[in-house]
C-alpha cells in the first residue's frame, strides 16, 4: 500500500552509457522527477534488462554508435517497453539531429547540465505519466462478482486494476481462457464498472488475474479517469507540475 510517506515513483528508467559523468548526470536528473534508474554500460545487459523489465523511459548513449541504433529497434519491436519513451545522449546539434531522425523521441545534448537535462524532461514529462498510466496498478479491495453463462456466479474480491485487467481473489476455481463478466463499485469517485473479461491465470491460493476483452467506451473512458486521478494522488506534486 502506497502512503504519502512513501511516494510513488513516476516509473523506471533504463540508462545505457559507458560515460560516468554523462550516466551520472541523467540518473540524478531523473530522480529528482522521482524515477527510479537501472544502469547498463553495454547492449547485451541493457537488452537483459529489457527483456525483464518495463520501463517507461530508455537513455542511450549515442557514442555506442550502430548499436544504439540497434537497440532503438530492438525496443520497438518488444512486446512491454515498445511504447517506452526514448532518449539519446549526443555529442553536438549534428549528432542530436541524426538521432532524431533514427528514430529517438529526444536528445540530451552535450554539455550535461542540471538545467538542460530538466528543460527536455519537462517537455517529455506527458509523455512519461501517459506510459506510466498504461500499466499502473491500483491496488484496490471491493466486492466483485463474475457471471459466467449457464453456471451459478462467482463472488470475489478485487485486488488491483489497470486499464487492460485486474486481479482478483476468489474460493471458486477459474481455468485460463475462461471468459466471464464482472461487475464492481469503485469509489471516491464512485463508478459503476461491467465488463467482459478472460481469466488469465489463477494460483493455488486463490489469485487470479483478469483481462478486459469487452467494455462499453464511455466505462472505458471513466475507467481511464479513475486510475489517472489515483495515479496523481499518488505521484508528488512536483512531478505533477513537472518542476
Amino acid at each position: 500500500m502506497v502512503t504519502s510517506a512513501e511516494p510513488q515513483r513516476l516509473g523506471r528508467v533504463l540508462i545505457v552509457s559507458r560515460d560516468f559523468e554523462a550516466t551520472h548526470s541523467v540518473s540524478e536528473a531523473m530522480q529528482t522527477y522521482q524515477m527510479s534508474v537501472d544502469i547498463s554500460v553495454d547492449i547485451a545487459s541493457a537488452w537483459d534488462k529489457l527483456s525483464r523489465r518495463r520501463y517507461e523511459a530508455v537513455v542511450v548513449d549515442s557514442s555506442l554508435g550502430q548499436k544504439a541504433v540497434y537497440l532503438l529497434q530492438q525496443i520497438r519491436k518488444s512486446a512491454a517497453n515498445r511504447t517506452a519513451v526514448t532518449f539519446a545522449v549526443t555529442s553536438d546539434a549534428h549528432d542530436t539531429a541524426l538521432a532524431l531522425k533514427q528514430g529517438f523521441g529526444f536528445a540530451l545534448e552535450h554539455p550535461l547540465t542540471a538545467e538542460s537535462i530538466g528543460h527536455t524532461l519537462r517537455v517529455a514529462h506527458g509523455l512519461i505519466v501517459r506510459e506510466r498510466r498504461r500499466y499502473f496498478r491500483h491496488p484496490i479491495e471491493v466486492p466483485a462478482v463474475l457471471s459466467r453463462k449457464g453456471t451459478s456466479e462467482v463472488y470475489a474480491q478485487t485486488i488491483n486494476l489497470s486499464e487492460g485487467g485486474m486481479a482478483i481473489h476468489t474460493s471458486d476455481r477459474l481455468e485460463p481462457g475462461l471468459e466471464a463478466s464482472i461487475e464492481f463499485t469503485l469509489h471516491d469517485p464512485r463508478v459503476r464498472i461491467k465488463g467482459e473479461t478472460r481469466v488469465c491465470w489463477q494460483n493455488e491460493n486463490g489469485d487470479a488475474g483478469l483481462c478486459f476483452v469487452a467494455m462499453s467506451f464511455d466505462l472505458v473512458s471513466a475507467l481511464s479517469q479513475w486510475l489517472a486521478l489515483k495515479l496523481e494522488e499518488q505521484l508528488p506534486s512536483c512531478v505533477l507540475a513537472g518542476d
